[in-house]
């Protein structure tokens, strides 16, 4: 824009404004002090606002003086908005509120009433929770006559509306020598009295002039209006808390019985430190479910229907975050970190592997071993192939120098003869069947004679000896070992482990309502029986089947282990796994939806986890996973499913001789015979 533009469009403003001056009169309610002092307000309110005022009575000098506080505030936009004069059968003007809920941004929307113009009152009225939430309403009185520094009107006309403590409703009173005085109206409840404080002062330096920035007084104890108000001045929050066992009301702060209602027992105490923070009381309402949506009848029970009909301020026992109580509760904080889970104790590694072929595994060497042996790495990578290499290459070294030694001994007239029955001959068969059994141990009833071949089968026996020891200890160190197959859920259904659910209310509603395919199948498959009761049962009967092992038991986590440290003996405590199956993150703190007390109970539970005291609580009510301190103090008995491979090897070679024996019987008994006869009658044709 040219120099020549700017100068004409600030004359063109200047002319605006003093037009607009000249429409206002002296004894004018809606003045220039009026505009400065509201544009002074905005600017310690600090949040860019959009200022919609319901002004009908107005006359247009008024509108437009107040609009000047455009050059007081900085950028703020500012609407007039007339009645279209269509009210509803009820008497409500549906039309102010659908403008109000159509604002996407009315956390910065600043409503200007004016008392004197009619409706105003029936505005504020029908106005409900836009009074305590998100929106900022500014009030004055022009009524002519009226006592302009009087907070009496306001008051009264404010006297039955929710005007909570989440409310930024603010009364402008004109005082004397020009200065102005805006105040914050609340109550605490909808049933206690009115409450005024001191918001700002707005002064005129005595020449007309001067900073603006002095002129606005800041009367503010605390800028958060949520930290301000926080004293309740001892009103009864009301709260709700999920009780399953009549007998905790009898151990809420004593931490006896910690593994029965913990999260209840931790959250009550929680929530007295937020009252006394608060400075409120509290008055407690029990329940026996965090509450679920009945399709029949339309409703929620438990903890939260008590929210959602306004029976309960706060849920005093956390609940899980669903995309199905969102709509009708607030989530606040997690107060308590604790999940439900599978806990079970690790299987042997014979449940899960062949522990016989598990020596013979391929193993893994680092990129520099590798550069150096390429040979070494591909031998110890198939030990097998090795194995089978040094029996193979033995009986075939020991097949030549008996083969030589028979060479010689046929040779040389002059020596004995060899005796057949304790002499190995030169024999394939003879020789691998040998080597066989060196290396499972067993030995030969028959030995080379000459030094050479004897020196072979010396060599042989003493190598496949360390062999054996070898790998013997290493069946033994895997058959003490843990199986760490099972790590998913798809394991834990894979498995040949039982299952087992503690008899709990959201428990039952989480299993019975799986959808997920995982999830849905570990619930038919091994949970819901068709026959005989379900596998939910009490927590004691759980943990101390998991003791037995290959029982997997689903309870809370803190829970079940204070049960097992002290129940269990030390190594027993060794080799607990967890799997967790709820598809639901830790347990929240949860009020009403809309609750005016939201920013004031959120504060409080994030104050009380920073100064620690949630965290003593729950480390003193929830048990952690106790620690493995007996491990290898205990060894575990072989059974019989851990040498189940090899009893598969003898019966299948009992079975495998049995039918090489009924062969041969039945060749030698009947075939070979029928053969020669056969041979002769050819032979004597």
């Amino acid at each position: 824009m040219a120099g020549r533009d700017k100068q004409d469009l600030i004359l063109l403003i200047v002319c605006l404004l003093l037009a607009g001056r000249s429409l206002v009169t002296a004894d004018a309610y809606v003045d220039s002090s009026v505009a400065e002092a509201v544009g002074g307000l905005l600017n310690l309110i600090g949040t860019p606002l959009k200022l919609t005022a319901f002004v009908a009575c107005w006359n247009e000098g008024e509108k437009f003086a107040f609009a000047r506080i455009g050059l007081y505030s900085g950028r703020h936009f500012l609407q007039y908005v007339e009645p279209n004069g269509k009210r509803s059968p009820d008497g409500k003007d549906n039309y102010l509120n659908g403008l109000l809920d159509e604002d996407v941004e009315s956390h910065q929307t600043m409503v200007v009433l004016d008392l004197r113009c009619n409706g105003s009152e029936q505005t504020l009225a029908n106005a409900g929770q836009r009074l305590y939430l998100n929106y900022r309403w500014l009030l004055m009185d022009s009524t002519v006559g009226g006592d302009p520094s009087s907070i009496d009107h306001y008051l009264e006309v404010l006297k039955e509306l929710p005007v909570l403590v989440s409310s930024e409703v603010f009364v402008m009173l004109k005082e004397d020598f020009g200065s102005i005085r805006f105040l914050q109206v609340y109550r605490v409840s909808r049933k206690t009295e009115l409450i005024t404080e001191n918001y700002a002062l707005w002064t005129r330096s005595a020449d007309g002039a001067g900073d603006r920035g002095q002129q606005m007084q800041d009367l503010r104890t605390q800028k958060v209006t949520s930290v301000r108000r926080k004293n309740l001045h001892g009103h009864q929050l009301r709260a709700s808390m999920v009780v399953t066992n009549p007998d905790t009301m009898n151990h809420l702060t004593d931490y006896k019985d910690k593994h029965i209602d913990t999260i209840t027992k931790v959250n009550y105490i929680l929530t007295n430190c937020l009252a006394s923070y608060l400075g409120a009381g509290v008055n407690y309402s029990r329940v026996t479910t965090w509450g679920y949506y009945n399709t029949t009848t339309g409703m929620w029970d438990g903890m939260i229907g008590e929210l959602v009909h306004d029976v309960a301020d706060l849920g005093a026992s956390p609940l899980f975050f669903t995309t199905d109580r969102i709509a009708v509760i607030e989530y606040l904080a997690m107060t308590s970190e604790t999940r439900s889970k599978f806990i079970f104790r690790s299987p042997k590694l014979s449940y899960t592997e062949n522990v016989f072929v598990l020596p013979f595994d391929n193993v893994r060497f680092s990129i520099s071993e590798i550069a150096h042996c390429n040979l070494c790495v591909f031998l110890l990578q198939k030990v097998w192939i090795c194995v089978i290499g040094v029996i193979v290459t033995s009986s075939v070294l020991l097949l030549v120098t008996l083969w030589v030694e028979w060479r010689i001994a046929h040779a040389e007239s002059d020596l004995p003869p060899l005796p057949d029955a304790s002499t190995m001959s030169a024999s394939l068969r003879d020789t691998l069947l040998m080597m066989y059994g060196a290396s499972c141990q067993q030995g030969s009833s028959v030995l080379p004679r000459s030094c050479s071949s004897r020196t072979i089968t010396m060599l042989t026996f003493t190598v496949l000896m360390f062999l054996y020891a070898s790998y013997s200890a290493n069946i033994v160190a895997l058959l003490q070992s843990p199986s760490t197959k099972i790590q998913t859920l798809e394991d834990l259904l894979a498995s040949r482990l039982k299952f087992g659910v503690h008899d709990t209310v959201f428990n039952r509603h989480y299993f019975t309502h799986a959808t997920e395919p995982t999830r849905k199948a570990l619930y038919e498959q091994k949970i819901r029986r068709p026959y005989g009761p379900d596998a939910f049962i009490a927590l004691e009967q759980g943990i101390d089947r998991i003791r037995h092992g290959l029982y997997a038991f689903h309870v809370e986590q803190g829970v079940g282990y204070k049960v097992i440290s002290e129940t269990y003996q030390e190594d027993e405590k060794c080799g607990l796994q967890e799997i967790q199956y709820l598809q639901v993150i830790d347990p929240y703190y949860a009020i009403q939806k809309n609750s005016s007390y939201k920013e004031m109970v959120k504060i409080g539970l994030f104050r009380l986890n920073e100064h620690g005291i949630q965290y003593r609580e729950n480390a003193k009510l929830y048990t952690k996973k106790p620690t493995c301190t007996g491990g290898g103090g205990k060894f575990v008995p072989v059974s019989l499913v851990d040498v189940e491979p090899a009893v598969w090897i003898i019966l299948w070679g009992g079975g495998l001789a049995t039918g090489f024996f009924l062969t041969e019987r039945f060749y030698f008994r009947w075939l070979r015979g029928k053969i020669w006869r056969m041979v002769r009658a050819r032979l004597n044709q």
